[in-house]
């Protein structure tokens, strides 16, 4: 008796180093979601990998009477996790005219719940390599991307292009603006509420060009009328 709660006793301490290392391994791919302004981030991520990891451990110590039948499967709660995965990450890819936003923040929800698979499993150093793998992909290549794949309509760059323009003349620059940048997405009108007498006009659009930003300074210092301009990259 003595001896079974002992090993019940070291069971459940290894259990919680587990999960605990789910947690700390979620909140490193989370962390760099969250400083990427994702909607899928540090939360998310954490909960994710924290669910996998606890769904597994049920899945292999949780019905141990059965543990020794010839139907037996250790693996058919776990393998729901991929299911669960698939509805999770599908409420992340958002589709913009041609541009499909999310997809790499879904596939780190799916490499995310691997993760907490492997720490439920016990696999300490495949979670870890995983982990560090995973955020070095999403750091280093988009630096790579940046740097050396600029042109491709599979590969363009996404900017947020925001401006103030006086209210008789917003129309026409408008309209100038939907001639001229013909990768737009979504644009936007409204009056503003801190400048009387001014429009806010923000569009989104992909761009294609080796230098993005003087790109479109340059498009939009032709266009008489425009005040204050803002641009911000987009980042999947």
């Amino acid at each position: 008796m003595e001896n079974f709660l002992f090993s019940h006793v070291l069971i459940e301490k290894s259990m919680m180093l587990d999960i605990l290392l789910a947690i700390v391994l979620g909140f490193a791919i989370g962390f760099e979601r969250e400083i990427t302004n994702k909607w899928a981030g540090l939360r998310t991520h954490m909960l994710v990998c924290l669910g996998s990891c606890i769904f597994t451990l049920l899945s292999i110590h949780a019905f141990p009477v059965f543990a020794h039948s010839p139907q037996a499967d250790p693996a058919r709660i776990a393998a729901q996790i991929l299911t669960g995965i698939g509805f999770i990450g599908g409420g992340t890819v958002l589709r913009h005219g041609y541009s499909i936003y999310g997809l790499t923040t879904a596939a780190t929800l799916w490499i995310t719940a691997s993760i907490g698979m492997a720490c439920g499993c016990g696999f300490t150093s495949l979670a870890i390599v995983s982990t560090v793998l995973a955020v070095g992909t999403l750091v280093v290549i988009r630096i790579f991307e940046k740097q050396y794949i600029h042109k491709g309509s599979k590969n363009p760059r996404k900017f947020k292009v925001s401006f103030y323009a006086p209210l008789n003349i917003a129309d026409s620059i408008y309209s100038k603006i939907i001639e001229k940048f013909n990768s737009i997405f979504e644009i936007n009108k409204a009056n503003s509420t801190s400048n009387e007498g001014m429009v806010k006009i923000s569009f989104r659009l992909d761009v294609f060009d080796k230098s993005p930003v003087q790109a479109l300074h340059k498009e939009l210092n032709n266009i008489e009328g425009i005040e204050s301009v803002a641009i911000q990259e987009l980042f999947e």
